[in-house]
């Protein structure tokens, strides 16, 4: 049992020096490529795969929050005579917090896994050796524009589900719910302010970066055979979908101790 639970510990050790060391040669293949036109073309494509495809499902996803949003909040603001301020709980909840998470989340699954799958059929036909053996840094360029896409179009995803959650939320609540029109916008003014919109957007960064650096990392490490190809996938939405959840939790202390340093008395108000 020692023994088992000793060689577990020390694989673990290893695969964490072994995604450290990638992470290190990833960032500097991203500077490397930021500055080579050489691999414009190759982050275009993968903008188009991961960012102009994904477009559909952030919507519908973003669109579907706000409106489960608006239907279970009503019942308990209308019961304090608060029904009018149904705009700020579900716009202020979409903005920081579910629309970021959430459309992460969908990232994970659908580029992640697609990431992983294409990357790991290339280490498992050898097409990643071959294209070391021809003396190209595979990690400059096969995974620095898969990084620096996800990078760059999350946040711009994040805004498309944002923007979705606002206008369901608005349909339930003043279109179904009849909420006065005026009192509904003026609330979600006064309460949703561009701070709140910056932190979600800024979360995309981190979101994307993650999601990227572990698909293609399971991709490049994954083992032989189409079992091994769909165990690596299973692994990185596993993994992408904690460091989502883990990276939300200490970006949220994170920028809530920035607002308190910056704006000590707002923050004592609120």
């Amino acid at each position: 049992m020692l023994a088992t639970l000793g060689e577990k510990t020390i694989t673990d050790i290893s695969n964490i020096g072994q995604f450290g060391r990638f992470l290190w040669q990833n960032a500097g293949a991203c500077l490397r490529s930021s500055w080579n036109h050489r691999t414009y073309p190759l982050i275009w494509a993968q903008m188009h795969i991961i960012g102009v495809r994904s477009v559909p499902v952030i919507m519908i996803t973003g669109a579907f929050v706000g409106m489960t949003l608006a239907i279970q909040a009503y019942d308990q603001l209308a019961g304090m005579g608060l029904e009018e301020r149904l705009g700020v709980l579900i716009n202020i909840s979409v903005v920081k917090e579910l629309g970021p998470v959430l459309a992460a989340v969908m990232l994970a699954g659908r580029v992640g896994g697609a990431l992983t799958a294409e990357l790991g059929t290339m280490n498992v036909t050898e097409q990643i050796d071959a294209v070391r053996s021809m003396g190209t840094d595979p990690i400059w360029y096969l995974v620095a524009p898969r990084v620096l896409a996800c990078v760059l179009l999350t946040p711009f995803l994040i805004i498309y589900a944002d923007l979705l959650g606002i206008l369901g939320g608005y349909f339930v609540g003043v279109i179904q719910l009849e909420i006065n029109n005026r009192a509904y916008w003026d609330f979600s003014a006064s309460g949703v302010g561009l701070w709140d919109v910056a932190v979600g957007v800024v979360k995309g960064i981190f979101f994307g970066g993650a999601i990227a650096v572990i698909s293609c990392y399971k991709g490049f490490t994954c083992r032989e055979g189409a079992q091994g190809v769909g165990q690596a996938c299973t692994e990185a939405f596993v993994a992408s979908f904690i460091s989502i959840l883990a990276l939300d939790f200490a970006l949220a202390v994170m920028f809530k101790a920035i607002y308190n340093t910056f704006w000590p008395f707002k923050s004592l108000v609120g």
